[in-house]
């Protein structure tokens, strides 16, 4: 499960992972953390960059970063069964990830997390998870141009 790859590792129970899920708020805070995350870096001239590279429309994008993170987090496996699979790391290879377009994107969501999760411990654990995975997006995206 992808909770467990980035938020708990190994061994982790089912009903650990879905604590997660529950802990963000479930269906309602997660979408409440993706909703405010898009309005932030649409919003903040500081993340034009990162705004930039996304279709002008970001309605589509919200609703599958809802799903995503619904999964992740333990929550409800409909986005996976919808997809049928999907590797994160792919789907933004073609994206031309930037250190400052990853620094961008950690801010939003730090601000997004910081706006909308008041489970602290949680908010940390998401942080850190989402710094991994930038900072492995972007090495990706610097190996593709090497």
């Amino acid at each position: 499960m992808l909770s467990q790859c980035f938020l708990g590792g190994q061994g982790m129970s089912e009903a650990t992972q879905l604590d997660y899920y529950e802990r963000a708020g479930g269906a309602d805070g997660v979408r409440a953390l993706v909703e405010h995350f898009y309005a932030v870096m649409e919003s903040n001239p500081a993340y034009k960059k990162l705004r930039d590279m996304h279709a002008p429309d970001l309605g589509p994008v919200c609703e599958d970063f809802i799903g995503f993170l619904t999964l992740w987090l333990g929550g409800p496996r409909d986005w996976l069964a919808q997809r049928g699979g999907f590797c994160v790391m792919s789907r933004h290879a073609p994206m031309g990830i930037t250190p400052e377009t990853a620094r961008q994107w950690l801010a939003a969501m730090d601000e997004a997390l910081a706006a909308r999760l008041t489970d602290t411990a949680l908010r940390a654990k998401m942080a850190e998870a989402f710094a991994r995975l930038a900072d492995g997006m972007l090495r990706m995206a610097q190996a593709r141009r090497a």
